[in-house]
This record gives C-alpha cells, sequence and structure tokens, in this order.
C-alpha cells in the first residue's frame, strides 16, 4: 500500500535559491556581449521604434530612413571584410542584429534583407573583385536592394527556378529572362520600392548546356539625384505586393525580366565561371554539392530569425509575466484582496513552461550562433562543419519560429482584453513573426531537410557494416524492440520505483534519465522512418516517392524531436557556466521543467512504445505542476534576467501602471471599510451572521469582509 510520503512529491521549498538578476543578465549577454548592449541600446532609442497605427507608406520611409541610420552609424557592417571598412566579425555581427527585432522587426528584416542577403549574397557568392565594386554601394544604402531567389511556382524548391541567364558569347552577356509568369520572383523584400539593384538567382545556360542555379548581379531601377530609386529599367518589371499580414514597413514585391542584357563579369564568380567563349568551370565538379554550397553559404538568415524569434518570445512573456504579477482578480483566497492572476494553476501553466522553453531556445541558439562564427571566420570551415550549421540552423529556426508564435497568442491571451489593444505590442509582434515561419525557408520543407540529414547520418553508421555485424544488429533490434514493447522496460521501472510517486519524480529529475527519454526517442523514430524506407532504394521513382510520402510526417516528427534534444543539450550544458549558485539552482529547475514538458507532450509516444511505465507517466505531469508551484516565486526574476527594459517592451500593461490601478482599488476600498459607510450586501441579509445576529441587522466591517461582497477593482 502507498503511504502519504510515497505520493508525495520532493517539498523542499525552492524560494530558499535567489536568482542574481543582474549577474543572469549579464551571463545571458553571452560571448559578443558589448555588441550586444550596443545594439539593444540603439533598439531603445525612440527614433529606431514601430509606431503602431502608422500607414503603409509612412512606414516604409520611415524603416527606410532608420536602415540609413544604422548604416550611418555602421552597426550592421562588422560582418563585412575589414578591407570594405567591415569587422570581420560574423558572429558579432548577427548578435546585434537580432537585437533590433525590439525596436521594430520590420526595421530588423529591411536591415536583414539589405545587409544578410542582398549584400551577403555578393560577399559568399562573389569574388574579391567583384566585391570590392559593389559591396561598398550596398554597405552604405547607396544601392538599396532586392534578393530575388523565390519564384511564385516555385517557393522552397529552389533547385527548379524557371528564371534563366543564357550566356552570348558574341557579345559576352548574360541575357536574364523570365519565361512565363509563375516564374516571376515573388515576396522579394525592397523590391516593391527601393531596390536599385537585385542578386537574381537563375539557371546558368552556356553552350547549350543547363549548369543550375547561380547569382546574378542584376540593376533593376534608374537612381534619381537625390539617391531615391526611380523607373525599372528597360526589360524589368515588377509589382508592389502591397498591404501585407504584417511586416508592413517592408516593400514587398515581385521581379520579372524579359530578356535583360548583364556584362558576363556580373556572374558572381565565386562557385562558377563562364570564360569570353562560353566554356564553364568550377571549383566544385558536382552540380548538387555546387548548389548546395551556393544556397548554404546564405544560412546567416535562418540563423538570424532564430535569434530573433527567441528575443520576440521574451519580450511576449515579461509582458505577460510583468501584467500577471500586477493584475488581481476575483476574491478566491482572501475575502478583502483579489488574487494576483500569476498566483492561478492556469496562468503559471500557460506562462512558466514557456519561459523554461525560451531559456532553452536561447542557449542552443547561443551554440548555433558559436558554430556560424566558426565556419564563417574561418575558423573550422569544412565541408562537416558547413553540413552541421545548416542542418542546425534549419532545425533550430523551425523550432523558434513556431514556438514564438503560439508564446506570443498565449502570452495575449493571458493579458486578457489589454493583450489586445495594439499600444500593448503583443498582436503586433505576433502579426510581424507571423512570416517568419515561412521565409527563410518554409519550416516544414527546412524539418525534412533536417530529417533526411537524420536519415542520411543513420545510414553511414550501418554502411560498411559485415554481414555477421548486420545480423547482429537485427537480433540486437529485435531484443531491444522486445524490451520496450513487452513491458519489460515499464516492469524494470515499476520494480524502481515500488509504486512510489517520489521515487519516479526523483528518477525524473535526474540529468541522465531526461537525457536517455529524449535521446531515445529521436534514435527510435529515425530507425522506424529508416527501416520504412528502406524498400524505396529498390522501387521506381514513382513507388519511391509513394513510399517517402507515406512516412514524410513520421520524418518531420522525428526531427522535430531533434529539435527538442539540441534545446535540451544546450541548455544543460549552460547550467555549468552559471557561477551564481541560487541562479543555477532555480535554472536547473527551469532546465528540469523544459525536459518533462518535453516529455508530457508525447507521453502517448512514451507508454506505446514502452518507454515509459503508467506510474512514471502519472508522476510526469504531477511533478510539472510541483516544479510550476516552486518556480512561481521566480517568473518576474526569470524574464527580467533577458535584460530588457521599458524602452524595449514599450507595453503600458507591463510598465507598473497596473500595480498603480490596483493599488488605487485597494486603498479606495480598505478606506470605505475603515470608515464605516460601506454598503451592506445583499447577501449578508439571507440568514444569520456567524455571530447568530438577525437577518436585517447591521452588518460590521468584518462581516462585509467575511461574505466576500467587496466590489470588484478591476
Amino acid at each position: 500500500m502507498t503511504t502519504m510520503s510515497d505520493t508525495a512529491v520532493e517539498t523542499t521549498d525552492d524560494t530558499e535559491s535567489r536568482i542574481d538578476v543582474a549577474a543572469l543578465q549579464e551571463h545571458l549577454l553571452g560571448r559578443w556581449a558589448d555588441l550586444r548592449r550596443e545594439a539593444r541600446a540603439t533598439a531603445g532609442r525612440s527614433a529606431f521604434h514601430k509606431i503602431e497605427g502608422l500607414s503603409k507608406e509612412d512606414h516604409r520611409e520611415r524603416v527606410l530612413d532608420q536602415c540609413r541610420q544604422l548604416a550611418a552609424i555602421g552597426q550592421v557592417h562588422l560582418g563585412f571584410p575589414e578591407r570594405l571598412g567591415g569587422g570581420n566579425n560574423p558572429g558579432g555581427n548577427l548578435a546585434g542584429f537580432e537585437e533590433l527585432v525590439a525596436a521594430d522587426p520590420s526595421l530588423q528584416i529591411k536591415a536583414g534583407v539589405q545587409w544578410g542577403l542582398f549584400a551577403s549574397a555578393v560577399l559568399h557568392l562573389g569574388d574579391e573583385a567583384q566585391q570590392d565594386r559593389y559591396l561598398p554601394d550596398a554597405m552604405d544604402l547607396t544601392v538599396p536592394g532586392a534578393f530575388a531567389m523565390t519564384e511564385i511556382g516555385h517557393g522552397s524548391d529552389v533547385a527548379s527556378i524557371a528564371t534563366t541567364a543564357t550566356y552570348d558569347p558574341e557579345t559576352e552577356e548574360f541575357e536574364i529572362h523570365t519565361p512565363f509568369r509563375a516564374a516571376w520572383k515573388e515576396y522579394l523584400g525592397n523590391a516593391g520600392l527601393h531596390a536599385t539593384a537585385a542578386t537574381v538567382f537563375a539557371q546558368l545556360v552556356t553552350r547549350g548546356v543547363n549548369h543550375g542555379v547561380h547569382c546574378f548581379y542584376v540593376p533593376i531601377r534608374e537612381t534619381r539625384p537625390d539617391g531615391s530609386a526611380g523607373d525599372f529599367l528597360p526589360g524589368v518589371g515588377g509589382e508592389d505586393d502591397g498591404l501585407k499580414g504584417g511586416l508592413n514597413g517592408i516593400d514587398n514585391g515581385r521581379l520579372h525580366f524579359t530578356h535583360v542584357r548583364i556584362p558576363r563579369t556580373d556572374l558572381l564568380a565565386r562557385y562558377g565561371q563562364v570564360a569570353p567563349d562560353g566554356t564553364y568551370t568550377s571549383p566544385i565538379e558536382s552540380p548538387g554539392r555546387r548548389f548546395f554550397t551556393m544556397l548554404g553559404s546564405l544560412v546567416q538568415g535562418r540563423v538570424s530569425l532564430d535569434g530573433a524569434a527567441s528575443n520576440a518570445s521574451k519580450l511576449g512573456l515579461q509582458i505577460a509575466v510583468t501584467y500577471g504579477n500586477q493584475r488581481r482578480q476575483f476574491t478566491g483566497a482572501s475575502p478583502i484582496d483579489e488574487v494576483t492572476i500569476m498566483d492561478y494553476g492556469t496562468h503559471r501553466r500557460r506562462l512558466i513552461p514557456a519561459i523554461a522553453e525560451t531559456y532553452a531556445t536561447h542557449f542552443a541558439h547561443d551554440r548555433l550562433l558559436d558554430l556560424f562564427h566558426s565556419v564563417f571566420s574561418g575558423e573550422e570551415d569544412t565541408p562537416e562543419t558547413r553540413e552541421d550549421l545548416e542542418t542546425t540552423a534549419a532545425a533550430l529556426k523551425a523550432t523558434s519560429t513556431r514556438f514564438a508564435l503560439d508564446t506570443l497568442q498565449e502570452a495575449r491571451e493571458a493579458c486578457g482584453g489589454a493583450g489586445f489593444i495594439a499600444e500593448n505590442r503583443l498582436t503586433s509582434l505576433r502579426a510581424d513573426m507571423d512570416v517568419y515561419a515561412t521565409f527563410e525557408g518554409d519550416n516544414t520543407v527546412l524539418l525534412q531537410l533536417v530529417g533526411k540529414r537524420l536519415l542520411a547520418d543513420y545510414a553511414k553508421e550501418l554502411k560498411g557494416i559485415t554481414p555477421g555485424g548486420m545480423a547482429r544488429f537485427v537480433v540486437e533490434r529485435a531484443a531491444d524492440a522486445a524490451y520496450h514493447r513487452t513491458g519489460l522496460r515499464r516492469a524494470v521501472q515499476n520494480f524502481t520505483d515500488q509504486g512510489s510517486a517520489r521515487r519516479a519524480a526523483g528518477h525524473l529529475r535526474e540529468e541522465e534519465t531526461q537525457r536517455a527519454l529524449l535521446t531515445d526517442r529521436v534514435d527510435a523514430m529515425v530507425e522506424a522512418v529508416a527501416m520504412a524506407l528502406r524498400p524505396a532504394q529498390k522501387a521506381s521513382p514513382e513507388k519511391a516517392a509513394a513510399i517517402f510520402d507515406a512516412h514524410q510526417y513520421e520524418l518531420v516528427e522525428a526531427a522535430k524531436a531533434h529539435a527538442d534534444l539540441l534545446r535540451w543539450e544546450a541548455f544543460t550544458q549552460a547550467l555549468s557556466t552559471i557561477e551564481d549558485e541560487g541562479t543555477r539552482a532555480v535554472l536547473t529547475r527551469v532546465r528540469d521543467l523544459f525536459g518533462l514538458t518535453l516529455v508530457e507532450r508525447n507521453l502517448a509516444w512514451y507508454l506505446i512504445e514502452g518507454r515509459i511505465s503508467a506510474q512514471r507517466a502519472r508522476t510526469v505531469t504531477s511533478y510539472i505542476e510541483r516544479l510550476l508551484t516552486r518556480l512561481r516565486p521566480h517568473a518576474q526574476d526569470l524574464v527580467d534576467g533577458w535584460g530588457f527594459g521599458q524602452e524595449h517592451l514599450r507595453a503600458p500593461i507591463a510598465s507598473g501602471i497596473e500595480a498603480e490601478r490596483q493599488d488605487e482599488a485597494r486603498a479606495y476600498f480598505r478606506a470605505l471599510r475603515a470608515s464605516g459607510d460601506a454598503p451592506v450586501s445583499e447577501k449578508s441579509l439571507r440568514g444569520r451572521d456567524g455571530k447568530g445576529k438577525p437577518k436585517g441587522a447591521p452588518a460590521t466591517d468584518s462581516s462585509a469582509a467575511r461574505d466576500g461582497s467587496t466590489p470588484n477593482p478591476s
């Protein structure tokens, strides 16, 4: 029989641990702390703030002017070569760039289009002479540019774009041409109004051979004497995308080309060159590897979106938690004072797990940024590290942008009607973040990319295995399945726990238990998909496609599980770098909450696959509730630890005004009760009170308070 002490889950009060908020803020600034501070200071200046309700036209001009200011102070040049006035610091450049989302997501994205896509295409795909020729004007915004890759007819399938660049050896020119309407370049930042040039991706054709997608520098508009963009150049056409669901400070648009001629030297030539006679050469022989190398060199867009999404989640949660710690509603716990809404169980459930996941997202992004810097600074630039970077960026960008949307919606609802008011920013932030799930790679497509990498790694592990080794593998796999699915693992867990929720919670708290649960899920899911896809190896293309399609969902789910593991591991690794014991103790609880929340989300899988016993499955949720209660006192410190000030939040409901309103209401009713002038509630007149007074007798101050009749101050 289970005793009361057996069912009780750990009771030590975590309030004894305290977060050193100032030290945590400093720690979270990370490797490029000074650059983040500088960028955050810029984002806090009113000149860079989004003005809610601004017209599309005025918003666009405001953001363009803000970009000019960024160019003037050189804050967006750190990723470019020192010889051109940059800092040759790709990681630090992105670390600062991501902070601009606090000012206005439109500013962050328009700056990203100009310097992270258009100029970076020249930097990473052009040779040194082309960099010297085009980058100075791109860096100082003399030439606003568009990044013309996506076509309306192919979206994320860049390899299949239809725009062509056909070489003419007689004139030594490329002819850029859009053969049909679905080949128009679409959703291009700066293309609607401001860009005077574009980096255009097209199929390179010379001597009758298509050498695949390459990038070309193409002027698209005249430049007026005042430096603004004029009319389209001959052969270039386009349209403005107009009003969008968010990010309306960016002039997205479409471009198309009708036999537009550019010099041979405007093929960005790092990965492919065409000689005057039309001969094509490339340092990368394989067309497939060449294509993925070119696209991989532009991965910084995904890296920066991951960081910006993390920051947007922080802003939303800091607003919601600050408001939740001040807003009071209903007199459930006291006959006089209403309850702070952050003290309700449902509120803890909707916000504190999101805080935990945001910390995991932050630490995972820090590791991604380190990897990005090691590759693009040249410290460790190998095909293997580039592949790791692309896969990790795809996994984390897809995860963090989806999480940001869900978190901002939850934060909005947690603030009630106040969250729907534009001045409190939550609806605006979510609207602007919406398309983050689509551009720089649609999230579902990115997760498929991650899944395919996981399958490739799994195949490498089996490649070259001897027949005897394969036989052992099959036997071990069968034994493993029997261990999990015949209840043996559950039986072991039940024996270990002996029916005790306390023991089960103790095991779930262990770092290695969480790691094993998360790792096991990834491994099992990848293996299951790999086994299911094996028949496709010998099938016809049509049959192989059908087999893959039948298991596409499982592949994406495996990729999501992999992203979860990456974030949990990053969080766990980060704990060892936190020096203050109290802060580390609290953040360890936060990490546990994140890990067990992941398990709880997937309890059906763990139970069906036999990875967890029913006792431990029940304990997961009860222990999460215990963690939420223990972390509740730290909620404000945890969000304040992100380091955003009022100049970044700019939400009146998080400014302290709600606390002032609540204090005013409480003072009013306190004075009213003390005066003896408080009206008698109808409820107190129905029957006798606790002292036996007849119905209708005057109520004392205390009796009026006891029946909960204090009016709702909200």
